[in-house]
């Protein structure tokens, strides 16, 4: 199993700075998915800023979700 959210910040440019259970530091690019379904929802910069970590995951007011594999597997570590 993949490490799972430990605590999220957004930052510019709909990229989620993430820490994960096992202390990895990455950031993760939601733009590609804002075209697709509920995540174009997200557009909206005040609603993508609700980002919290919960659950092992990301989640947002709207009560989006995100798989934390998804978010583990498809982000850049930060150095």
């Amino acid at each position: 199993m993949n490490p799972r959210v430990k605590s999220v910040e957004p930052i510019k440019d709909y990229l989620l700075e993430i820490v994960f259970n096992n202390d990895e530091k990455k950031v993760f690019d939601l733009k590609p998915y804002l075209d697709f379904g509920l995540f174009s929802e997200l557009k909206d910069l005040a609603l993508f800023q609700t980002a919290k970590a919960e659950l092992g995951t990301v989640i947002w007011n709207n009560g989006l979700d995100i798989c934390p594999d998804t978010l583990y597997l498809d982000s850049k570590k930060l150095d």
